[in-house]
């Protein structure tokens, strides 16, 4: 049985992918993780990062994937960075809608015309595409509009309108520490992403009930992506950032992975809090 335990072990390892990068603790995640992927016909990229110590786990994250309604995230962003700096307010009226009404919109149902609408009132894709790189957010890229990117032909492995797991997740985090935004728009944005009504069976899919997780969807044709961030019950907090394309089953192989993280997570945990004498 030991033999067959280690035969099991090297090619779950044999089948990782070349792009994989885990912290030391998480080695042990990134095998299951490889070898749940292994068995995939989806394409799959994943990071998945603990914000209080910084300890990372990933599958292909540092290879582009389309964002999708994910890059939603980063246009409420850059919006609230504006009303910060007194250049537009949440009550500014928009084609007849106020800006918090577009912005609930975008993020809680995924409405494309009130991201275009939002994108085009702070500058365009470039306008957002400048924001991210003085903010030093590299390897995303937005290039059009959400209107251009359905009119478009399809193109999964376009690097237009693209972002690596890792770079996503980036984004997560430095929305969750405040680096972006102060503590009132942080709270206003990650509120809209706890409201997702979008995407039930990615991320959230086969998480505990009443696991917190404030999270943004993306879907095109052989496309869908869930990224967010999940409280464990003691509330330490992982972002995750999940993309499948091409093959079957892309919905359900997000939410194994991202059950695969919160057990692994979550069993860190425990195995480094003290046990205290009863």
């Amino acid at each position: 049985m030991r033999y067959i335990g280690v035969f099991l072990w090297l090619l779950a390892f044999a089948a990782q992918p070349a792009a994989a990068a885990s912290s030391p603790a998480l080695r042990s995640l990134e095998y299951q993780l490889s070898s749940l992927l292994s068995r995939k016909s989806a394409d799959v990229g994943i990071a998945a990062l603990d914000l209080r110590t910084g300890e990372m786990v990933s599958i292909k994250g540092d290879e582009p994937f389309p964002m999708a309604s994910t890059v939603k995230i980063a246009v409420a962003a850059i919006y609230l960075a504006h009303v910060e700096h007194g250049r537009r307010s949440l009550d500014d009226r928009i084609s007849g809608q106020s800006a918090h009404r577009l912005m609930e919109r975008m993020i809680i149902r995924s409405d494309n015309y009130a991201t275009d609408l939002l994108l085009r009132d702070i500058g365009g894709p470039r306008a957002l595409q400048e924001w991210l790189e003085t903010n030093r957010l590299g390897n995303m890229r937005v290039d059009r509009t959400i209107a251009q990117l359905l009119r478009a032909k399809r193109d999964l492995w376009d690097v237009r309108d693209s972002s690596t797991p890792n770079a996503m997740v980036e984004l997560l985090r430095r929305i969750d520490k405040g680096e972006l935004l102060k503590p009132r728009s942080r709270y206003y944005l990650l509120d809209l992403m706890r409201r997702c009504e979008t995407g039930k069976n990615r991320l959230k899919g086969l998480l505990p009930s009443g696991t917190r997780i404030e999270h943004k969807t993306g879907t095109l044709n052989g496309y869908v992506s869930d990224v967010g961030i999940i409280t464990m019950p003691d509330g330490r907090r992982v972002a995750v950032a999940a993309f499948a394309r091409g093959g079957s089953d892309r919905p359900r192989t997000i939410a194994q992975a991202a059950r695969a993280i919160y057990d692994a997570f979550w069993k860190k945990i425990r195995w480094a809090t003290p046990m205290t004498a009863g």
